[in-house]
Formats: C-alpha cells, sequence, structure tokens
C-alpha cells in the first residue's frame, strides 16, 4: 500500500481526492490537511510516501513545499493553474493533475506512482487478471448475488432496475444499465439496444434484427442505432455467403 497525505486549501478538492483514493485498492490516506505548514509536521513525524499537492496556496506554495521537503516523499500536483506545471516537473513531481480532476485521470497518475514505488523486476508479479465477477444487490432486502460474468446471457434494462440472465437464472437489481455495461468486459459484453447488452461468447444464431442467445427460447433485438458496431465487432467471425 502507497500511504498518501493530501494537501489543498480548499475543502472541496480534499474531499473528492479523498473519495479517489479510497476507490484505489493500492492507495491509503494518511491525512489531509489545508495547512501546508502543518503538512511539513505530518510528513517529518510519520512514514507519507506519496502527497497530492495544491500549487496555489496561500501561507506556502507547492513548489516552496516541496523544495522543504527535498525528495522525502513523492509529489503529484493538483491545481487549476497549468503555468505552474513546469516549475513542479523541475523539482521531480511525478504527474500534475489540473482541476477540475477526472477519477479517470486520477488513475492513470496513481499507476505512475505505483511503478514508481514497485522495483521494476517485481513489475511482472503484478496481477493483470481482470475482474472476472461482481456482487449485486437483490430484491430481497438484505440479500446479494454473486454474478459470475461467464455466466451472464445477456442484460435487459426496464425503467428502474435490470434484469441480469443466465441459462438457469434471473436476478434483478436496482441498477442503471449503462452502469453495468461500464462494469463488463468490454470484449466479452456488447450493448445491441438501448435496453439490451449480450454476451457474445452466448450468441446462438443472427436472424435479420434478431440475436438469439444459448440456453434460451426468447430473442434479444438488434438495434439500429447499435448494428454498425455490433457487426464491426463481428467481422472477422463472419464467413461464406448465399449462393447468387
Amino acid at each position: 500500500m502507497i500511504s498518501c497525505l493530501i494537501v489543498d486549501d480548499e475543502q472541496g478538492a480534499l474531499d473528492i481526492l479523498t473519495t479517489f483514493i479510497h476507490k484505489t485498492p493500492f492507495l491509503s490516506l494518511s491525512g489531509t490537511t489545508t495547512n501546508p505548514i502543518e503538512a511539513i509536521s505530518l510528513v517529518q513525524n510519520q512514514q507519507i510516501d506519496l502527497i497530492f499537492l495544491d500549487i496555489h496556496m496561500p501561507q506556502l506554495s507547492g513548489i516552496d513545499f516541496m523544495r522543504l521537503l527535498g525528495g522525502k516523499s513523492k509529489v503529484i500536483l493538483t491545481t487549476a493553474y497549468s503555468e505552474f506545471a513546469v516549475e513542479g516537473f523541475e523539482l521531480e513531481a511525478l504527474d500534475y493533475l489540473l482541476k477540475p480532476i477526472a477519477f479517470e485521470r486520477f488513475l492513470k497518475a496513481a499507476q505512475k506512482a505505483l511503478n514508481a514505488f514497485v522495483e521494476p523486476s517485481a513489475k511482472w508479479q503484478l496481477p493483470e487478471k481482470e475482474d472476472d465477477y461482481i456482487f449485486v444487490k437483490t430484491e430481497n432486502k438484505g440479500k446479494m448475488s454473486k454474478v459470475n460474468f461467464d455466466e451472464i446471457v445477456y442484460v435487459e434494462g426496464m425503467k428502474n432496475y435490470i434484469s441480469i440472465f443466465t441459462a438457469d437464472d434471473r436476478i434483478v437489481t436496482l441498477l442503471n444499465i449503462k452502469d453495468l455495461e461500464d462494469k463488463l468486459p468490454a470484449k466479452q459484453f456488447m450493448r445491441v439496444h438501448k435496453s439490451y447488452i449480450v454476451s457474445l461468447n452466448k450468441i446462438r444464431a443472427l436472424d435479420g434484427n434478431q440475436i438469439l442467445l444459448k440456453d434460451m427460447k426468447a430473442y434479444v433485438p438488434l438495434g439500429e442505432t447499435y448494428r454498425n458496431a455490433f457487426f464491426a465487432a463481428l467481422q472477422e467471425k463472419i464467413m461464406g455467403g448465399g449462393k447468387k
């Protein structure tokens, strides 16, 4: 785990970065402060690996803070003022995050920090296997069901909930279809209609605008909006042609 400190004079920025750190498995939050003077004391008295540091602060600028830090901790700069980036990199900042910070951009910076703390010879040992399941809350209060991705045949989105269909089960959960789409592996699943996602591995046949699926009597409609992307994804698998 990489121990982190957030130094920013805006409480809103502290809250956002705190949330992002809690979402990142290899980061651990050791503290937050709006006072850079207090931050120096925190760094001196405990092990801080990484500091998310605002550049523009009234008591002490982030650049001056880095000079006082003397390389004791790694730094990722955060600011709304891009003109300070060059000076920060001259002081060997790992990265530069421009406010407002998106979580995707934050993760890229966090990955740079992870690479900086992992020995080159050990990097190959980092797990690369993607998650192959999720847990979803069901209709029954307090119950959660484990859903293995390789068991999903298709997903149907309704107004306020979605149904996840496997070969022998239907799991209903209060979830947005877009949120689930973002969680599913893109190589394995595809949105084929505004209300449907299918597992490409479970497709049995195509009949016009109908997708027939393994172990299912029902079919899934192929929406016109998604048709071109769907056939582009299947292009390498399509062979042969009818007689003229």
